[in-house]
Parts: C-alpha cells; sequence; structure tokens
C-alpha cells in the first residue's frame, strides 16, 4: 500500500493560534505569526507549535516578523526556515520569507523585503531546482494573489504577487507543492498544470481574511 504525507499549511496567524490543529505529519505556517511582533509573543508561538501533534513543523518569516530578522531569534520547537531547506520522507523542503514593498505599506511591517523585482530575483535564486515543497510568503504574480478594493466608487481588484518569483519556480524549480500567504482575501487552493509530468499543487493559506479576523481554516494536503 502506497504511503501518504499528511501536510496542514496555514499563514498569517497574526496572533490567532488555532487550538484545533488534527494533526498529521508536515505543519507547515508561512509567515506573519505574531499580533505586535514582541518577543513574547514569539516565544508564546514557540511554545504553541511545540503542543501540535506533527511529526515536522516547519516556519518561515513574513513582512511583519521584524524581530526573527533583526534579533534572529531561533525556536526549538519547530525548523525555522530562511533561505534554507530540510527533509522530511525523502522529500526536499526550502523556505523563503522574502516579499517586495509596495505604496502605502506600514514601515513597521518591511521585514524581509525588497524594493524591486530585480532585488527579489537573486532570493528566489537561491531555492535549489530539486525542491519537492516551496514555502514563500509571497505570491506569485496572478495566481492567489488578488486583492480587491474600492476606487472612485467602483470595486477594483488587482494581481499583486511576484511576477520574478513566478518565472523562476514555474521555469526551474517545478515543485510537487508551493505553499505562501501575504495576501488574505486570496485564500484557497489550486493546481498549475505544466506538462503531464508536471503538475504543481499551490496553496495561499492565509489564516485571517482581509479584515484580519481569523476565519480560514489551515488546508489539508495529501502528498
Amino acid at each position: 500500500m502506497e504511503a501518504f504525507i499528511i501536510i496542514d499549511a496555514i499563514s498569517d496567524l497574526h496572533g490567532f493560534l488555532p487550538c484545533d490543529l488534527a494533526g498529521g505529519d508536515l505543519l507547515i505556517i508561512c509567515g506573519d505569526l505574531t499580533a505586535r511582533d514582541f518577543e513574547n509573543e514569539h516565544a508564546l508561538f514557540d511554545y504553541w507549535i511545540n503542543d501540535q501533534k506533527y511529526k515536522k513543523k516547519i516556519v518561515i518569516a513574513g513582512n511583519h516578523d521584524n524581530v526573527l530578522q533583526e534579533k534572529r531569534l531561533k525556536y526549538q520547537f519547530c525548523d525555522y526556515l530562511c533561505d534554507s531547506g530540510t527533509e522530511f520522507e525523502g522529500l526536499k523542503i526550502w523556505g523563503s520569507p522574502w516579499s517586495r514593498t509596495f505604496e502605502g505599506m506600514n514601515p513597521y511591517c518591511k521585514a524581509f523585503t525588497c524594493e524591486t523585482e530585480e532585488e527579489l530575483t537573486e532570493k528566489w535564486a537561491l531555492i535549489p531546482e530539486d525542491t519537492d515543497i516551496l514555502i514563500t510568503h509571497s505570491p506569485p504574480h496572478e495566481i492567489l494573489d488578488q486583492v480587491y478594493y474600492i476606487d472612485h466608487g467602483k470595486d477594483q481588484a488587482e494581481h499583486v504577487g511576484s511576477t520574478s518569483l513566478k518565472e523562476y519556480v514555474l521555469n526551474k524549480v517545478k515543485p510537487k507543492l508551493w505553499i505562501w500567504g501575504h495576501i488574505h482575501e486570496a485564500y484557497g487552493q489550486g493546481e498549475i498544470f505544466l506538462d503531464y509530468q508536471n503538475t504543481i499543487v499551490c496553496v495561499n493559506a492565509s489564516h485571517v481574511n482581509e479584515l484580519f479576523m481569523p476565519v480560514n481554516k489551515p488546508i489539508r494536503i495529501i502528498l
């Protein structure tokens, strides 16, 4: 009988720590972990993740996690990936926290950000081409990355994901599974069919919605 790996993905907790995670093989969290980015909140997060019933727990940072960039805190109870990788059951896993700044961005929420796609390209180039599971905070352009707003009384939608990330991953890496967050209102799951040999399962696992309310459940993937 073929073995399966049970993966639960969640992102953008912003201090909301679910108490009812189902447990499984892998728990993957894609950044923006605390409410106010205080060191004691990160300690609380670390103890919370220790209580989760998974064989392996993997975490990356997001643009709200300044403490992780400035003070280089270390978690005790999970694998923290920052332009680095790990393995599980023969799967190669890589985590990258980077995203692009945008106009009007809160100056206190610019951890692991770059000003241009050219700068981001250097970060994506660190991702090994044999990666099986890719974890990024940023979404790729036009894939589960839409934001919605009202402009002059009319509803508008805009794709805000990284163009350079999309190009690099789809052409070079081609992982089995790609998980991100960052854009709260784009929560969901889909697939990218590259060719008859390569299909990428894509997940935006944001826990909070655009109003920062914790309404979205972790997304379960079976590999």
